[in-house]
């Protein structure tokens, strides 16, 4: 390829760039004018729009481009001086316009140049209103998408002039955009995006394996500081001995070695808790960017939907708008790209049978516009969808009829079935209320590929309704496939998570608390009796002696299936990034997925459809197995005690709460004044101190403690909000053994910490 090769291709990517950036400008501006054509902002934008088109096709050399926008402009330019009042008709030839200026800008996509002169004819007819008398009967060929390529179309008052063909246009398949939010945009394929996620998720892990390091070192630190104190104290009692010169020097060179060597390793773990923290916090920045490029606005997967709905609705002689809210929602690429089929879907639906006829809905005292209303947003953890319609709604009377005639049901049972009961067949395959499938849609007609799809997300679909007042389509999908938020729980003493898209809820269970049911084992769930199951049978994970009078249990849902799975232990929330099994291995029975914790340990996220699909078999086959409770506690040994000093009642009860749970004996104190009173009247195995805090905060605090010769080897931990360097240093200068910020303060953090620097409950 020349210099001048390789500039015409460069030019004519940027041509198609900015194509694709002001036709959404103009998609966007000219739908707004229908509602509105006097709109003087709207005209402008427009008008600018079509006129940078015209100046970058100029330069380019596209021709096609150069006519095309300059009859846009002139109509745009007519309107502006109040010249021309934008009918429908002119909005339609307006975004023919729009999809042909995309067109031409689309390799391999460019139209004729036939269409490009019915196009300048068209316009120019438009644009004299002595031809708007004339007999008009040539339809103009609408907007197509690839799900409204099969839209039939209708004669619209225009002039004659031969038609264009209609080819399917999706600008945003088409390029990328350059500039986002001011931000330049470039293309990363997918498969590269999933492998920097996977290493920077990997680098976050490696970075929590210097913890123990730390860890070991700051008992070292500790150990020497004894051992030097335990040479000055064989010095002091040497002085009544006369010693010979040789052991003198011996003692000395044994005191100064020891203070050298502990100098040097005061400076090392300094530096190796420094290297420590920085290189965890440089990973979690990693990984959030890396987490940040897999997310899309949900407008992405909504281009072109606002026109859809507009143009399907004058095909079909109705007013129809499409309101969207949320756009700005944040979802993973991949679900986007798996929602636009099914929301095309229910749109399409919404626009042909949700909405009636401008007669109908002044008959029924409604505005000729209908209304279709999109609301995206975040709800723990998930994506949720509403689509809603001011129509008719759903003819329930029908429903039942047609589930009769097809005999799905016996009458009599139909006849007592729910509103509810009655919408479910809509999603069954095949059901439609028509007895002829139309081209555009039909409600019930592909409902059930709706759900197919969304159930593949791992979401749900339900539909309500109300007589005369329109339906609603509430839909739940995880924002991304990538990354699930869990509950880590132990089973078997191995980690598995449960994704908190399918827990109801966690609790302890009493022994009183489960019943027996025809055999089986219950408990009371806001008001039903919930079925308990072990999760070591479900697993297959060896069944752990378990002393604690408790029950830990997650209780999972997916749809009206409910159960309680008995776990171990609730190890803790966790955000999890989701790596495949290996193909080889299958399908795992009950699992799905498989990811790393912080210390690189391996943990198997739980597939709760297939688990309860496990549960019903274990049922059915009558093989499920009682979970036995031991009442019988052993003689237990001494408790290791804790003293938590904190001015803040939650953080110190939370503290306190999380400490009783593990075994440890815990005592509290409001303040620094009341801490040291404390401490030296009671014997404690651990110190957990704030910094800030009223009468003597916890850097006086550590620092007393230093001083005292009974206290000054008691392992002290730091907890504060504070998590800059310097307040680090500062904690760590002032004696502390361990500094945990409670910006990043959760159960597991705080438990691990406290079993590094003394141990276990037990002494």
């Amino acid at each position: 390829m020349t210099p001048e090769q390789m500039r015409d291709a460069s030019l004519l990517e940027l041509f198609s760039l900015e194509a694709e950036a002001q036709t959404q400008v103009l998609s966007a501006g000219l739908l707004a004018l229908e509602r509105n054509p006097t709109q003087a902002d709207q005209l402008e934008s427009c008008m600018r729009a079509a006129h940078s088109l015209k100046g970058a096709a100029r330069i380019v050399g596209v021709d096609a481009g150069v006519s095309v926008a300059h009859v846009m402009e002139d109509c745009l330019v007519s309107a502006q001086e109040g010249r021309l009042y934008l009918s429908p008709e002119h909005i339609d030839a307006l975004l023919q316009g729009t999809d042909l200026l995309m067109r031409i800008a689309t390799p391999d996509n460019n139209p004729d140049a036939g269409d490009i002169e019915g196009y300048v004819a068209l316009m120019a007819r438009l644009l004299d209103p002595l031809a708007l008398a004339a007999p008009i009967s040539t339809p103009i060929a609408p907007f197509m998408t690839e799900s409204s390529a099969q839209v039939p179309e209708v004669e619209l008052p225009v002039p004659v002039v031969e038609p264009i063909p209609a080819t399917p246009v999706e600008p945003a398949r088409q390029t990328k955009r350059t500039t986002e939010n001011g931000e330049r945009v470039l293309r990363v394929t997918a498969e590269r995006l999933n492998s920097l996620l996977d290493l920077s998720s990997k680098s976050l892990v490696e970075t929590q394996r210097l913890k123990p390091h730390l860890a070991t070192m700051q008992r070292l630190k500790r150990m020497q500081n004894n051992g030097l104190r335990a040479l000055e104290n064989l010095n002091v009692h040497l002085k009544d001995h006369t010693l010979s010169l040789e052991a003198q020097e011996a003692l000395e060179d044994a005191r100064r070695l020891l203070a050298e060597s502990q100098q040097l390793l005061v400076e090392k773990n300094a530096e190796l808790d420094e290297f420590a923290w920085h290189a965890s916090q440089r990973a979690q920045v990693l990984y959030d960017t890396a987490l940040a490029c897999r997310m899309r606005p949900f407008a992405d997967v909504l281009t072109g939907q606002v026109r859809m709905v507009r143009d399907l609705g004058r095909d079909l002689g109705k007013q129809v708008r499409l309101e969207i809210e949320g756009e700005k929602t944040q979802v993973d690429r991949d679900v986007l790209e798996k929602l636009e089929a099914p929301l095309t879907h229910l749109l399409r639906n919404a626009v042909d049978h949700g909405i009636e006829s401008p007669e109908q809905r002044l008959l029924a005292g409604k505005p000729a516009e209908g209304v279709i209303r999109l609301r995206a947003s975040h709800q723990a953890g998930l994506l949720v969808l509403e689509l809603s319609d001011d129509g008719h709604g759903v003819d329930l009377e029908k429903v039942r009829r047609t589930v009769i005639e097809r005999q799905l049901s016996p009458a009599q049972t139909a006849a007592q079935l729910s509103e509810q009961e009655l919408l479910t067949f809509l999603f069954l395959p095949g059901f439609s209320l028509r007895g002829t499938v139309t081209e555009v849609s039909g409600r019930g007609v592909g409902l059930d590929a709706v759900q197919h799809m969304v159930r593949q997300l791992r979401g749900a679909v339900v539909l309500e309704q109300t007589a005369g007042e329109g339906s609603r389509f509430h839909l739940e999908v995880p924002l991304t496939l990538s990354v699930v938020r869990s509950l880590v729980v132990e089973v078997g003493e191995e980690a598995y998570a449960f994704p908190l898209a399918h827990i109801e809820r966690m609790c302890d269970l009493e022994p009183q608390d489960i019943v027996q049911v025809e055999g089986r084992q219950h408990f009371w769930h806001e008001g039903r009796h919930v079925g308990l199951v072990a999760a070591s049978q479900l697993l297959q994970r060896p069944i752990n002696p378990n002393n604690q009078q408790t029950l830990k249990v997650v209780v999972i849902r997916e749809r009206d299936a409910i159960y309680g799975v008995a776990v171990e232990r609730f190890v803790g929330e966790r955000t999890l990034v989701v790596l495949p099994l290996d193909e080889r291995l299958g399908k795992v029975q009950d699992i799905s997925a498989g990811a790393l914790l912080d210390d690189g340990s391996v943990v198997l996220i739980v597939d709760v459809e297939d688990m309860l699909r496990s549960v019903d078999k274990l049922l059915n086959t009558g093989r499920l197995e009682r979970i036995a409770r031991h009442s019988n506690q052993p003689v237990e040994a001494a408790r290791k005690r804790i003293l938590v000093v904190d001015d803040s009642l939650t953080v110190r009860e939370l503290q306190r709460k999380l400490l009783l749970n593990r075994g440890y004996e815990v005592a509290v104190a409001v303040d620094g004044m009341d801490g040291w009173n404390a401490l030296r009247s009671e014997d404690f195995d651990l110190l957990i101190t704030d910094i800030d805090m009223p009468r003597m905060d916890g850097i006086e605090l550590v620092s007393l403690l230093r001083r005292d010769t009974r206290l000054q080897s008691l392992p002290v931990m730091v907890v504060s909000y504070k998590d800059r360097e310097e307040d680090r240093r500062r904690g760590l200068d002032a004696g502390a053994d361990y500094y945990l910020a409670k910006a990043s303060f959760h159960d597991d953090a705080l438990l691990d910490a406290v079993a590094e620097l003394i141990g276990g409950a037990r002494a």
